[in-house]
């Protein structure tokens, strides 16, 4: 079992970096209880939960927090829990009574983990908001993207889950690992805003130093070198090249059989030249025979896969780098660990499937779960 095994979360149902981060405390061996909506929908349209593959590892309960009984059914749960995460707008949860406050008077060790996109405080907290939008609120979306053109979107990977769900996970299992010193909880405030800015900490260091233009495209990560950018083959697909070392460039030049005399690596003016060269070298064969060319070299080569081809490429599958769960091939848990290796517990719940074995296993005895049961909590009849 995984590191985390018997520690006790408690997820409110949402989209996006909070179940994620729940799937990372899961995948770890924490003990996940999701409290779904009794009907619940995402983004306005219904999403069955064989594929909602961030709600893998979790059981579930359901309840309506709009009743006048459900406080006394989640603040049941509190009471047993080391954690809980939720990814409501500010104010929410209070509004509920179920804020940190009256949380941690109930359970002094929980650690309760909040999930925004603005954060807690700050003029923009209360507005709506997506991860295209925390991005280019902290310099990295205006970064990405060719010379010349607008910025590039990159998936919403930087806020949701870079900066949000992963950054909340770090967060909570910190706050996890003080609390069994202190014996005292704390609220996490995880702002996808502040997470992704820190994931771009490296660039400020080069901004502050002089060594980054501001302008897309113009430095050495950013497609501006010839020598870290994407390049078509002949078949139409594409490889990746990212020789920055100055030994890495010359095996990239040996390997594309060109003059190195003739390609001076940190010569700016020439670089136009030199990246019309290197389309010109790779759209001379396909990304399979690139492959070959450049198997066992330095020249840090890649293919560019597609997400279908990628779980079946020899690297991935010698380390088992995906797992198939409910028919949807996945990654797998990660980072690896040497005694306690993660893994995932089960498929994604059904809206109150596992529940009732949940309550069992965090203490409830009969007559606790009946009363739960009268207060509006359910489970689907799943055990």
């Amino acid at each position: 079992m995984g590191p985390l095994q018997g520690v006790k979360v408690l997820e409110f149902e949402s989209i996006g970096p909070a179940p994620f981060a729940g799937m990372l405390l899961a995948d770890m061996g924490a003990d996940v209880l999701v409290i779904d909506r009794p009907a619940g929908t995402d983004l306005g349209i219904k999403r069955e939960r064989w594929y909602d593959t961030m709600m893998r590892g979790k059981r579930s309960v359901t309840l309506d927090l709009k009743t006048t009984t459900a406080k006394e059914v989640v603040f049941s749960l509190i009471e047993r829990a080391d954690a809980l995460i939720e990814g409501m707008r500010p104010g929410v949860m209070e509004r509920l009574g179920l804020g940190p406050d009256d949380a941690l008077k109930a359970n002094p060790k929980l650690v309760y983990g909040r999930m925004t996109g603005w954060g807690q405080s700050g003029p923009l907290a209360p507005r709506a908001g997506h991860d295209i939008n925390y991005i280019a609120l902290t310099g990295i979306l205006n970064a990405i993207g060719r010379k010349g053109e607008a910025p590039l979107p990159p998936l919403n990977l930087i806020g949701d889950f870079g900066g949000g769900g992963m950054l909340l996970g770090f967060g909570v299992a910190c706050a996890l690992l003080e609390a069994a010193r202190s014996g005292k909880g704390q609220v996490v405030d995880a702002a996808m805003v502040e997470g992704a800015s820190l994931l771009a900490t490296m660039f400020h260091g080069f901004l502050g130093a002089g060594q980054w233009s501001e302008t897309r495209g113009a430095n050495i990560l950013d497609t501006g070198a010839p020598w870290y950018n994407v390049y078509e083959t002949k078949d139409g697909k594409h490889v990746s090249i990212g020789a920055i070392e100055e030994r890495f460039y010359a095996e990239l030049l040996a390997r594309l059989q060109l003059d190195a005399k003739d390609f001076p690596q940190h010569e700016r003016a020439k670089w136009p030249l030199h990246k019309a060269a290197f389309v010109t070298a790779f759209k001379a064969k396909t990304r399979e025979e690139w492959e070959k060319v450049f198997e066992g070299s330095d020249a840090c080569f890649a293919p560019v896969l597609s997400w279908s081809e990628a779980p079946r490429h020899p690297h991935n599958r010698a380390r088992s780098g995906y797992v198939s769960v409910k028919r949807v091939e996945q990654p797998a848990p990660a980072p690896r660990f040497s005694r306690t290796a993660p893994e995932v517990l089960r498929p994604p719940p059904e809206r109150g499937e596992g529940g009732e074995k949940a309550l069992a296993d965090w203490g409830f005895d009969a007559a606790q779960v009946k009363r739960l049961a009268s207060l509006g909590l359910g489970w689907g009849g799943k055990t």
